[in-house]
């Protein structure tokens, strides 16, 4: 597991390296042949303007590197140009913290353009190349901020229930927005459709009249400003009561060319710098660009103003406005919609809707009587959400946004514009970072802004690009240093004049590849033109450039280098010492053709201050032991000597198995040596395996079991244990066995017995039955009868019996 460990970093290391080695070569790979070249290549780039600090061979564009580089080049802090961009703010109006009053005259005592949402205002950014300016606006929705609406409504004939409920709108929309704004003002427009064929009948009776019946109707129109922005709520009602419904033949309506003149006629809307809302209300679709060629208008629309006496007068003229031009000049003039439909045509005004930033839709009741809710809760929608949106950039500028918003929510990207469910007097924050890549065709200064959709204050930014150093002020023209006046004598360098090149200008650029030239690029008479590792120009050798900028070619023909010298641990000179023209000079106290070796001998010293422990010789800073059993650094350890097992017995146990008298220090007792677990003792380290020796050890431990294990000092000076992972326990007595043997051996035993009394019983018997019968034979028997012997059977005899 440490092995592996160990060659993932080691592999995580090269590549870490190589990746920066790669992302540093944009600084070389430039090419830059003059300082304000080099600074645009990348944020990290530098240029020396030392005169001397080009080496033999070096080519001009060598002067700009990273900045560490050319400090470790030689090149000092002060003759590197390495300018950095800055940002000022120049305007910083803090955000109002203004109440809302009831008192409307109070209120207008501070005019809306006073009232600051959006901090700072005004800022000057100085960019350089690749590196990025960023700042923090903030922004603060402000309590009682004036609110400017105007309605613009379908005048159509399917429209005439709803204009009942919108004669009183003016009174009840002021009682309502009161408790929002104490400056609140509305105004009034209407919309039919173009005055021609085949949108509207050009009979002179349906110009005067277009309903049929008895409805008194008023004649078409394309767009009339009723009433331009106001505070008189009651104005409002009353101008709205006398609008008389039109009528037209399509269903779609000409809704786009009114809300382009509400857009552009500021002057004639009335409207303020203040929150601007436009409220759109229908009951049907609308044409867009290009239907206009069905009434013979091919003109696009031009996007300008063109009310006479509040009336639209070029509707026959230019078509209807694509929706790309209207949502252009709506942004432009901050103007917030509110498309208020019906719910038949809810879907297409919500795709309108994603197409138009700061738009809302809302659903119209039949007769629009639910039109006053409907303009709150689209408002309170509109304004808890805040955009910001950037005016064009210049050319290899980008610019990202972050936002921390309410709750601790942050985001980046496109998401790092916004910010939602912001009330009143919230305050966000977004951090803005704007990036140059190279410099704009010029470098002239560039104007930027940056604003929250729908709101007409602004961020403006002032664009200013380091497309020079600052030596190129200082530079001489026509400088005798450039080959009589050929160049631009700047930042230590020449720069030459057009036609001219070489270092100092020396040479045109038709005589670059002369055959006299080259022969002064060959080394001692050879073919090979600055040893192959360069160019010749001017009759001196230019170097190649390495892909790895610490890599370089030197010397008058190109023939040293920097890296292809002896190595020793993987490392160009060791790591002790530089590489010159392909010898390494080594560092003091090292030497070798590697600079390997070291001199000095306190990596010899043991503990007892001698040499190797007096059984060896220093050389190159590592003990060479002279008697081949002792090993180690300082030649201290002896795997094969006697002890061994037993000294390092209790520190195996605890680390192998936790167990012995060392396991409650094992970790800071026994950390010596590496630990390596095998399964069984064929798996451990043979002597005639292993270049080093090897000591087998067989140790009992605390559970009275034998383990094996290994303990050697390898070629690396390394302490390494091997040991077979399961110790060697004897099995403890089988109890059953045993149990039924003594069992088994009991019931022999008494049967053998049993056995043994029975045949002795048998002998004993036949014994005695055989002296027995022997007497019998011998024994003589006396014949007479017994005198008191009465015999046993008695005779009674009949006397009837006749013996017949």
């Amino acid at each position: 597991m440490d092995l592996k460990l160990f060659l993932m970093t080691t592999l995580l290391g090269i590549f870490c390296y190589c990746f920066a080695q790669k992302e540093g070569n944009e600084c070389i790979n430039a090419n830059a042949k003059y300082c304000g070249e080099c600074i645009q290549a990348g944020a990290k780039c530098g240029w020396c303007k030392d005169p001397n600090f080009l080496k033999q061979g070096e080519s001009l564009s060598t002067r700009c590197d990273e900045f560490q580089s050319l400090l470790t080049r030689g090149c000092t802090e002060d003759m590197i140009e390495d300018p950095h961009g800055e940002h000022k703010v120049l305007q910083n109006k803090t955000v109002t913290n203004r109440k809302k009053v009831k008192d409307r005259s109070r209120a207008k005592q501070l005019k809306p353009e006073d009232i600051t949402q959006i901090q700072p205002q005004k800022l000057n950014l100085t960019l350089r190349s690749g590196e990025p300016q960023s700042f923090k606006l903030k922004f603060k929705r402000a309590e009682d901020y004036p609110i400017d609406l105007y309605y613009l409504m379908d005048l159509s004939f399917s429209m005439a229930d709803d204009l009942e409920n919108v004669k009183n709108l003016g009174t009840s929309l002021m009682s309502e927005m009161s408790k929002i704004t104490s400056d609140f003002r509305i105004g009034f427009g209407s919309f039919v459709e173009k005055t021609v064929m085949p949108y509207i009948s050009t009979t002179p009776a349906k110009l005067r009249n277009p309903c049929t019946g008895d409805q008194n109707c008023t004649s078409p129109f394309s767009y009339k400003n009723v009433l331009k922005l106001t505070e008189d709520g009651k104005l409002f009602n009353t101008l709205v009561g006398q609008q008389h419904i039109s009528g037209n033949l399509d269903s779609p309506e000409g809704g786009f060319d009114a809300i382009m003149q509400v857009a552009v006629c500021g002057e004639q809307i009335g409207w303020r710098n203040v929150t601007r809302l436009l409220v759109f209300s229908t009951d049907a679709g609308f044409h867009f660009a290009g239907d206009g060629k069905l009434g013979g208008i091919v003109l696009p629309n031009d996007g300008k103003c063109h009310l006479e006496n509040n009336v639209y007068t070029m509707s026959h003229y230019y078509d209807y406005p694509s929706i790309a031009h209207l949502v252009q000049k709506l942004s432009d003039n901050n103007i917030q919609t509110i498309f208020a439909v019906t719910e038949e045509f809810q879907p297409v005004y919500q795709e309108l809707k994603n197409l138009i930033p700061k738009s809302a839709v809302g659903t119209l009741s039949a007769n629009s009587s639910n039109v006053i809710n409907l303009i709150i809760d689209a408002y309170n929608s509109l304004s808890s959400e805040v955009i910001l949106e950037n005016s064009k950039l210049p050319e290899g500028v980008t610019i990202a946004y972050k936002s921390h918003c309410k709750n601790g929510v942050v985001s980046e990207g496109e998401s790092g514009r916004k910010c939602s469910n912001i009330s009143i007097g919230d305050e966000v924050t977004f951090n803005i970072s704007i990036t140059s890549k190279g410099c704009p065709k010029g470098g002239t200064a560039e104007t930027i802004k940056i604003k929250p959709l729908g709101f007409t204050e602004e961020v403006e930014l002032t664009l200013n690009f380091i497309c020079e150093c600052e030596c190129h002020n200082d530079g001489e023209k026509n400088s005798p240093k450039c080959h009589f006046g050929n160049g631009t004598y700047e930042c230590g360098a020449c720069k030459c004049n057009e036609g001219r090149v070489g270092k100092q200008c020396e040479c045109s650029s038709n005589d670059v590849a002369t055959e006299d030239m080259d022969r002064t690029c060959r080394k001692d008479n050879s073919t090979d033109i600055c040893s192959n590792n360069g160019e010749c120009v001017c009759g001196t050798c230019e170097c190649k450039k390495r892909e790895n900028p610490n890599e370089r070619y030197s010397g008058l023909y190109c023939e040293c280098d920097n890296f292809n010298c002896d190595r020793s641990g993987n490392l160009l000179c060791g790591g002790h010492g530089t590489c010159e023209c392909r010898v390494c000079k080594c560092d003091p106290m090292w030497t070798g053709s590697a600079c390997e070796c070291s001199q000095d001998n306190r990596t010899c010293l043991a503990s007892n201050k001698q040499i190797c422990n007096g059984r060896g010789t220093c050389e190159c800073g590592v003990c060479k032991c002279t008697d081949p059993k002792f090993q180690g650094p300082t030649c201290e350890a002896c795997p094969t000597c006697p002890g061994v097992c037993t000294e390092h017995k209790d520190c195996v146990e605890c680390r192998a198995f936790g167990t012995g008298e060392m396991k409650d220090k094992c970790q800071e007792m026994c950390s010596t040596f590496t630990l390596i677990k095998v399964k069984d003792r064929d798996k451990l380290p043979q002597p005639n395996d292993a270049s080093y020796p090897v000591m087998h050890c067989k140790e009992r431990d605390a559970n009275d079991c034998w383990f094996y294990y290994t303990y050697a000092v390898n070629n690396n000076t390394e302490k390494v244990v091997h040991v077979v992972e399961t110790p060697d326990c004897p099995s403890g007595p089988d109890i059953i066995p045993i149990v039924a043997g003594v069992v088994a051996g009991i019931v022999l035993i008494g049967l053998a017995l049993l056995l043994i009394w029975k045949l002795l019983m048998i002998i004993h018997d036949r014994r005695e039955f055989a002296k027995f019968e022997k007497e019998k034979m011998n024994a003589k028997w006396d014949t007479g009868e017994n005198p008191i012997y009465k015999s046993a059977v008695t005779t009674v005899v009949n006397p009837k019996y006749e013996g017949k």
